[in-house]
């Protein structure tokens, strides 16, 4: 896959999640690392078919770094990832990489922000994610060598192009403020979005009955704190400036949204800016 960029977020997981990651990598993506500097896994998912992270920025200034940081290690982590082709163990394994990249963010909140409800909204989020964290992994462990019933090299199959799709409100997000608080709720909001895209496809494509489970209650809670997220932007300031354009295809075409002009990889036609 390409070098993995400020947000996001990749499945690109996505494109399958990410696609164009140096498939000669070879380790497999950890997904319990605690520090945001970590090396991201070498394991490549080639073929889990194209989200271009080039057009995202790591900015500056100490907290908003730290948090782009987080978010580019969860990134790299996904597009370490090497899916097995089994929908309930490839979601289990992104989302344990995709809370990780929560924890890690709302550890920077605690550690740098100041306003009381963000750092409050930040402990809850880190101590549920943890704990759901310990379930997906005994789900992914459990879920190891479970039979292929998806292609997740195939930009048109119904579970990657929905992973892929999950991953495009991170990847258009613009340049921080700066402002520690600011930015991580910013940043949360399409962070959450994504989980919930992820989780409805969980839902519509998964098997195993406890993953599915566990799907469901994320939607909720996540659906719940992005929409307390957007009140206290409504308050204190929106999101981040600079939002980067989103190119979309115009015959709808799962899959071929990006964050800048190009071809639809389905049916060829010119992708057109949305908005």
């Amino acid at each position: 896959m390409k070098k993995s960029v400020f947000f996001l977020a990749s499945l690109c997981l996505a494109t399958g999640l990410l696609s164009s990651c140096d498939s000669n990598k070879t380790t497999e993506t950890t997904t319990t690392t605690t520090s945001t500097e970590a090396a991201a896994p070498a394991d490549s998912a080639a073929g889990m078919a194209g989200m271009d992270h080039s057009g995202m920025d790591h900015g500056s200034t100490a907290g908003a770094s730290g948090m782009m940081a987080a978010m580019n290690t969860m990134m790299k982590n996904m597009d370490a990832f090497k899916p097995a082709g089994n929908t309930d163990h490839d979601f289990a394994h992104m989302m344990m990489a995709h809370h990780q990249g929560a924890v890690e963010m709302s550890a920077l909140e605690l550690k740098e922000g100041k306003d009381a409800t963000l750092r409050a909204m930040a402990e809850k989020i880190s101590a549920d994610q943890k704990q759901e964290l310990q379930a997906l992994e005994a789900i992914a462990t459990r879920l190891d060598g479970a039979p292929s019933n998806y292609k997740p090299q195939d930009a048109a199959d119904p579970f990657t192009s929905k992973m892929k799709t999950s991953m495009a409100g991170m990847m258009s997000m613009g340049q921080p403020s700066g402002n520690v608080d600011t930015d991580y709720a910013a940043m949360m909001v399409a962070h959450h979005q994504s989980a919930v895209d992820m989780a409805k496809a969980e839902l519509a494509h998964g098997r195993d009955t406890k993953l599915k489970e566990m799907a469901q209650q994320m939607i909720t809670a996540q659906e719940k704190e992005i929409r307390q997220f957007k009140a206290w932007q409504a308050k204190n300031g929106g999101p981040m400036s600079g939002t980067a354009a989103v190119y979309e295809c115009p015959m709808g075409c799962k899959g071929s949204t990006s964050n800048k002009p190009g071809k639809c990889p389905t049916c060829e036609m010119a992708l057109v800016k949305k908005g």
